[in-house]
């Protein structure tokens, strides 16, 4: 067993079984949880270094390790997991699972430069809806004339 997950609010433990490990609402994820909150693929854990991480699978109601919501995140011992409203201690050793010295950096350099700031903030507009924009900035009667036209 490389760890634990603890209700808060009570119930029984999860076993960390494996070293990566599927969440969601799916029977074929590895964590099922049977919330109509829960995505069908929520989140991904996956044990590197010793350490446990956290990715978000693009879920409708997020993840969140301390109450942030996060993209991908390390998880030290005792921090909380938030799988949308549900809340999990995060029980594991890891000099047990192989972990070296300090924690390693929370930077997650994967693919950190292929995004734009705005994208990854959740900011970026779509090209079609931008460009939409500034024709109205630049001339907005024109617009107007066209579609009436049609």
């Amino acid at each position: 067993m490389y760890g634990e997950l603890v209700p808060v609010l009570g119930g029984d433990p999860v076993p960390l079984l494996k070293k990566r490990l599927l969440v969601g609402r799916r029977e074929s994820c590895d964590i099922v949880l049977r919330f109509a909150n829960v995505s069908a693929h929520h989140c991904e854990l996956e044990c590197r270094g010793g350490y446990w991480y956290v990715r978000d699978l693009n879920s409708r109601n997020g993840t969140k390790v301390n109450g942030v919501r996060v993209a991908e995140k390390r998880i030290n011992p005792g921090d909380e997991l938030g799988v949308a409203k549900h809340r999990y201690e995060f029980v594991y050793a890891p000099l047990e699972l192989g972990a070296v010295g300090p924690p390693p950096s929370d930077d997650i350099p994967e693919d950190i430069l292929q995004k734009s700031l705005l994208d990854r903030a959740g900011l970026q507009r779509r090209a079609d809806t931008r460009r939409r924009h500034d024709i109205l900035d630049e001339n907005p009667r024109s617009v107007l004339r066209d579609r009436e036209d049609d």
